[in-house]
Formats: C-alpha cells, sequence, structure tokens
C-alpha cells in the first residue's frame, strides 16, 4: 500500500487532502507542527472544535511535533521576509515541508500531501511561490495539494501511478464553498471555522512580540507565551508588566511565572493578578501595584494596599490607582492612526 505523510493543521483543507488520499487507498500518517503563535491542537480545549474528531472518524494516524526553537528562529530573521505583520509564510512552509520530509524518509512514505489551495493566501500559496517552497525543502516532485491538483503541475506520485489525477481538484481562490460541498460529500461536518489561526497574522499581537524582540534578542518561551494574554506595559528595557484581565488570565499568568518573577494582586477585591518580568526596581513595583490597584474593584478608592510576592517574601505597598496618562504612556499596543499621529504637525 501506498504511503503519504500530511500536513495536518486540523482545519477544513488539510483534513479534506487526507480524505481524498484516503478514498484513493493511499495510507495516510497525519503531522501536526505545533508551535508558539497558534492553536495549540494538543490541547483539545483550546480550539473552537475537537480537530481530533476527523482522525477518529475517519481512521488516520496524527503525531505531534513542536517546532518551538526552530520556528522563533525564523520567526526572528525569515530569508523571504515577513507578510503583512510578523508572519514568515514562506520559511514558515519551506521548515514544515523539510521535517516532513524527514518524517517521510523515516517512514518509508512515498509523498507528502498538503491541504493548501491555490490562491488561499496571498503570500504563500500562489502558483509561482508553490515551487520555490518545495525546491527549498528539497521536495521537489513530492508535494501534492489535492485541492488544487489539477491547476498544477503533475507531481511524481500522479506520474508513478500511485494517485490518480482525476480523483483529484482544481479549488482556487479564498471561497470555502467548493470545500464545504466536499465536506458534505465525505460526511464531514466537525471542522473549526477558518478565524483564529496563526497569531502572528493579527496586528496587536505582532506589535507585541516585535516589541519583544526589540528588547530581548532571545526571549524565553515563558515571554512568548505571556503575549497572548493581558494587558502589557513596558516600564524599561529591562521590565514588563503585565495585568490579568479575568480570571482565566488571571490563572495562566500564575501559572507562567516562575520564582524571578514579582506578583501582585489586591486582597479582599476583585483583583487583576499582576507579573513585573525582568528587573524591577522600587519605582516600577510602585508602578505596577498602581496598575493593580486601577484594574481592581479597589480602583475608587484613594490609596490601595496591593499585596507583592516573590517566592516565599510577601509584602504590601500602599499606593494611589494609576492614572489614565501612566497606562497610556506605558502600554504596549498598536495605536490606530489618530493616536499615533496626535500632537505632530498636519499639513
Amino acid at each position: 500500500m501506498a504511503k503519504a505523510v500530511a500536513l495536518f493543521s486540523g482545519g477544513l483543507d488539510s483534513t479534506l487532502a487526507i480524505l481524498v488520499m484516503l478514498r484513493q487507498g493511499i495510507k495516510v500518517t497525519a503531522v501536526t507542527f505545533l508551535n508558539h503563535f497558534g492553536c495549540d491542537i494538543s490541547d483539545r480545549s483550546s480550539c473552537s472544535k475537537n480537530p481530533f474528531s476527523a482522525a477518529e472518524k475517519f481512521g488516520f494516524e496524527v503525531k505531534l511535533s513542536h517546532l518551538s526553537k526552530k520556528f522563533l528562529d525564523i520567526v526572528k530573521n525569515p530569508k523571504y521576509g515577513h507578510g503583512k505583520n510578523m508572519n514568515p509564510c514562506i520559511d514558515c512552509r519551506i521548515l514544515m515541508l523539510k521535517e516532513a520530509r524527514e518524517f517521510m524518509n523515516m517512514t518509508g512514505a512515498d509523498f507528502i500531501i498538503t491541504g493548501e489551495v491555490l490562491g488561499q493566501r496571498p503570500m504563500s500559496q500562489r502558483k509561482n511561490t508553490f515551487p520555490l517552497i518545495d525546491k527549498e525543502a528539497m521536495v521537489n516532485g513530492y508535494v501534492l495539494r489535492p485541492l488544487s491538483a489539477k491547476l498544477l503541475d503533475v507531481t511524481i506520485p500522479e506520474q508513478m501511478g500511485i494517485v490518480s489525477r482525476d480523483m483529484l481538484y482544481d479549488f482556487s481562490g479564498r471561497s470555502r464553498k467548493p470545500q464545504m460541498a466536499l465536506a458534505k460529500e465525505f460526511g464531514l461536518i466537525d471542522y473549526p471555522t477558518p478565524a483564529g489561526g496563526c497569531l502572528l497574522t493579527e496586528p496587536n499581537y505582532a506589535f507585541r512580540l516585535k516589541e519583544l524582540l526589540a528588547y530581548n534578542k532571545d526571549p524565553e518561551f515563558k515571554d512568548i507565551n505571556l503575549l497572548r494574554i493581558g494587558r502589557h506595559f513596558r516600564f524599561s528595557p529591562e521590565c514588563k508588566i503585565i495585568v490579568g484581565r479575568n480570571k482565566e488570565e488571571n490563572d495562566m499568568i500564575i501559572s507562567l511565572s516562575d520564582s524571578r518573577d514579582h506578583i501582585l494582586k489586591v486582597e479582599g477585591y476583585g483583583s487583576p493578578i499582576t507579573l513585573i518580568a525582568g528587573k524591577a526596581t522600587n519605582e516600577a513595583l510602585a508602578i505596577a501595584a498602581s496598575m493593580c490597584a486601577r484594574y481592581s474593584d479597589a480602583k475608587h478608592l484613594p490609596e490601595v494596599n496591593v499585596t507583592v510576592s516573590m517566592k516565599e517574601e510577601k509584602y504590601y505597598l500602599k499606593v494611589q490607582p494609576a492614572n489614565n496618562e501612566i497606562i497610556e504612556s506605558l502600554r504596549i499596543d498598536k495605536k490606530p492612526p489618530a493616536l499615533v499621529l496626535r500632537g505632530t504637525a498636519q499639513t
């Protein structure tokens, strides 16, 4: 039996690509490459749908591989550049196909499949980009894109008669209607919406990441994971303040913190968990405490006692809740053009 390795995100397109191959009698092993910038498919509670439901229903195997360090390296310095924000789409596909090639060779598979659709993504899914990506990954001719195959060059598995080109498709563009119709044909009903993909395409998250890398060229994965949650403030080049927005974020901040971090909260009131990451001077502690008070249910009080904890040490700071001027001067966010241009001469 012929075998294929599939790049599997858990989304509709990659699932359909696998089902098209299963229908042709190909044994498919799906590989999901995890990183810190997307929905964590290993945590079923973090995605809008169960990404493993199709594998369970249709009987294909899914293996997980985390590309943490390698992926962060290409985010920082992509050979083929970033997209509109911090997304290194071409370098990302090259990296995943290189890893898939290693897995293909290790398992004796015959080719690789992906759920890419011609014209669906402006940077990486173009007719002139596919050959570039395949060449860089050293998989020329071995990558079959079943959903758009009839619009692309014939691949080696097709030439060898392993795959019938007549049973492949000619989907193109951003419309999801052809995929949804095919999903109905297969009886595939449990799949996530296309929203909620790579965080690097989101302007505010990308802005936070770019800001982090400007001050820290080699961030820890804790720093990367914290970018997803909370309100972020830059106190100094060596110090950030992160304030939770709800109970879920408070719990996540606690779970990501370590013995080097200061944790602040207002006891006896509804309060955000506030974390100081980096060098915590007395001034930084006072500012963080005032922010913690500002976002707590005690913000109406003239002075608030804020608990500060680090390792086994615990003490209190009495502060006034921070005013809007302090908040806005330190906030790390991609501001709208009207705010960016405020105070500058207009012509």
